[in-house]
């Protein structure tokens, strides 16, 4: 872009927008100059430079080496300082946007409704992001998240820990596995009253510890001690030693979906207590900002697809 014939505007380079804004923080040559492993006189040139170009004075100098800034020098570090953020944000998101890897967790029994939402998701400033999925416990998920090994996670009933943020996206809900001949199994709905008799086969508590002592919690204030037959890491097992016929399950539903459920009858619990909400977990401190545009665009999306009106209206004005 020119201004007259042959007279191009003076331009202004990234070293010199370092240079002010050290200098601006400093107020001294010999401080400013170390910062930027360079001389002092190679410095002063970078300064000289900038106000040469432009015809103006950033600092006055007060002795050899201290300055003050001037108010157009106020003004000018700090457009710099908030130009070398912005091609800080470019350069990285660039670098991201080029071959981006995000490592998303699971439970084994997660719904696969959720796992296609995280699939299905693009983000238009990230057009080579892989998603790498790895399926673990609740426990496990939640610690792998701390440690950085996963970027976020989806947890039902995840721990309260202020080193964590848990955004609630959907609710799930507990299911009894009976045998068909079960006396309860033409029921609609099955109490724990109805399951009183019975062995009962539950997640172990490395698997869901939450669900766990909810549902024996949950058993106790109605009078019931739980026969407990079989400690299970997944509904698929749940299932399978139903129909053996050693005991009834309680299980969550959406994993039992699809599964060879013949000679059981799966119905819900009407105990409301046992109802848990499922979160997208990611670490509080995380900055990522691929990570957070992933995991809001995730909630809104499935937030209108799944949630109700007002849940909905939230995520999507968050």
């Amino acid at each position: 872009m020119r201004k007259g014939a042959g007279e191009v505007f003076p331009r202004v380079e990234v070293r010199h927008l370092h240079a002010v804004v050290v200098l601006a923080e400093e107020l001294n040559f010999t401080r400013a100059a170390d910062r930027l492993n360079i001389t002092q006189s190679g410095f002063s040139k970078q300064i000289n430079e900038v106000e040469a170009l432009h015809k103006f004075h950033l600092f006055i100098r007060t002795n050899k080496k201290n300055v003050e800034l001037t108010e157009v020098g106020r003004i000018f570090a700090e457009e710099a300082r908030l130009a070398l953020w912005h091609i800080d944000r470019a350069v990285q998101a660039a670098r991201e946007g080029s071959d981006s890897i995000l490592t998303i967790g699971h439970s084994p029994d997660a719904d696969l409704a959720w796992i296609s939402a995280i699939l299905a998701i693009r983000l238009p400033m990230y057009p080579k992001l892989r998603v790498q999925l790895i399926s673990e416990f609740c426990g496990e998920l939640v610690r792998r998240v701390l440690a950085g090994d996963l970027n976020m996670a989806l947890v039902t009933a995840p721990p309260e820990s202020t080193r964590i943020t848990a955004a609630a996206f959907g609710q799930t809900h507990l299911y009894a596995a009976l045998p068909q001949a079960h006396t309860a199994a033409r029921k609609e709905e099955i109490s724990f009253q109805d399951l009183a008799n019975d062995e009962w086969i539950l997640f172990a508590r490395r698997s869901q510890p939450v669900v766990r002592d909810a549902i024996i919690e949950a058993a106790q204030r109605q009078g019931i001690a739980p026969k407990q037959a079989h400690d299970i890491l997944t509904t698929q097992e749940a299932i399978h030693l139903v129909s053996q016929h050693v005991g009834v399950a309680i299980v969550t539903k959406p994993a039992s979906v699809g599964l060879n459920t013949e000679g059981v009858v799966i119905r819900p619990l009407v105990d409301p207590s046992l109802s848990f909400d499922t979160c997208l977990v990611m670490r509080t401190d995380d900055d990522s900002r691929l990570a957070n545009e992933f995991g809001r665009t995730f909630l809104r999306r499935y937030a209108t697809q799944h949630l109700p009106p007002k849940q909905m209206e939230f995520w999507l004005s968050a």
